[in-house]
């Protein structure tokens, strides 16, 4: 008889923004008449930049020609694109990173996802509390997690690294030892961030107890200010201890248009298995590549234009981070983020719960967030706002907020 993966049946419930997205459709159908303003999932609502949108167009043109048609892309990606994020993303920062040990994906979520697959189920791991659900799921799916308390929210065989207000939402050196340590810098959800004398402590003690460092850098585009590194690699010794993700959704809006890459250094070893080689093994077998259109899109984010106009793109959300934090504090919420990151974490009034707030924002006022509890134990009684709205829902949102 067919026996389904028991591991699945492990996870509690739903994805969490599936979750959210059920009781939104659930409330509208009950209530039509209300205007809803989502302020939860962290998808972008700016156009495709215009540099962007004449490379893909010339790409679409090219593929219509016998002469520049692309089919299969590179189990790497493409060379153009790899040098390019090399040099702009790696060596223009003092980065020892080559064009090939860069593996070009459809998105750092898929990658964080299936990076464990190259790791023995014995390896601990180790997650911020809270925590993109992500990297949690999937090693429950590969049943490396234990059993799950409902009670309090853990899984028996996972290091959680409490991230809260007393420590500045930034994660202390764990008690128990790991394998493999999840970091994302700057933070989802808490919009935290950590300064490169701090990353720089993370890699000594990687190396130093012989664990791996998966470093989601999805957000780098957004720090603003000095001293906090935009790659894991920037620190001595990463190459040794580290992989890197990197994503275009949130930089370039490439949410719905799919592209990201992961960097895996050849010293990388697991004890005295090289790592590099393993993860091309995977992506070979598994997946065929980013089509050449969006490779090409990719590209023209480093052009000179697409630099300039993403930059404008990144302030418009950050201008959108600074009006929720600016008006939460003034309604007197204890509010956090907004930096260097486009996510606001804030403390639920009155003694609520996430879900509890959640449920209060969406009926008191229309306004969609994410529960702090679905992102792990340590947030509970908080809740995540994003910048990623347009500039008229954001204002509108805040508005409603502050009137409650």
């Amino acid at each position: 008889m067919v026996k389904a993966n028991d591991n699945y049946l492990k996870l509690p419930g739903s994805y969490l923004f599936s979750t959210i997205g059920k009781k939104v459709r659930e409330y509208s159908e009950a209530h039509p008449e209300a205007k809803i303003i989502r302020l939860g999932i962290g998808d972008v609502t700016q156009p495709l930049a215009p540099a962007i949108i004449d490379a893909l167009h010339k790409a679409v043109d090219e593929m219509g020609v016998r002469e520049t048609f692309k089919g299969y892309a590179p189990d790497l990606g493409y060379e153009f694109l790899r040098n390019t994020i090399a040099e702009n993303d790696y060596r223009s920062r003092g980065c020892d990173i080559s064009a090939d040990e860069i593996f070009v994906s459809d998105g750092a979520k898929s990658d964080c996802a299936n990076i464990q697959e190259i790791f023995s189920l014995d390896n601990k791991i180790a997650v911020c509390d809270p925590v993109y659900p992500v990297y949690v799921d999937s090693n429950v799916m590969a049943g490396r997690c234990g059993d799950y308390d409902a009670a309090s929210g853990v899984w028996s065989n996972v290091i959680y690294m409490p991230c809260t207000a007393e420590n500045g939402f930034a994660p202390e050196f764990p008690g128990e030892t790991p394998d493999l340590i999840y970091l994302c810098f700057p933070n989802n959800p808490t919009g935290s961030a950590i300064t490169k004398p701090q990353l720089q402590e993370w890699v000594d003690y990687a190396n130093k107890v012989g664990a791996i460092i998966l470093y989601d850098a999805a957000y780098e585009a957004y720090i603003s200010e000095e001293n906090i590194p935009h790659s894991i690699f920037e620190c001595e010794g990463a190459r040794t201890c580290a992989i890197e993700f990197r994503s275009f959704s949130k930089n370039a809006g490439f949410t719905g248009v799919r592209l990201g890459f992961t960097v895996i250094p050849k010293e990388l070893k697991a004890g005295d298995v090289q790592l590099h080689p393993l993860w091309a093994r995977r992506h070979g077998t598994k997946y065929n590549g980013a089509p050449y259109i969006i490779q090409r899109a990719g590209e023209a984010v480093y052009s000179e234009e697409g630099r300039k106009q993403l930059k404008a793109q990144v302030a418009y959300y950050m201008d959108n981070a600074r009006y929720i934090y600016n008006g939460l504090k003034e309604a007197g919420y204890t509010v956090s983020g907004g930096v260097n990151a486009p996510y606001i974490w804030l403390k639920a009034p009155n003694n609520m719960t996430s879900w509890e707030f959640f449920d209060h924002l969406l009926e008191k006022v229309n306004v969609v967030g994410t529960p702090g509890s679905g992102f792990g134990p340590s947030g509970e009684t908080y809740f995540r706002l994003t910048a990623f709205g347009t500039k008229e829902a954001t204002v509108e949102a805040v508005d409603r907020i502050k009137k409650m």
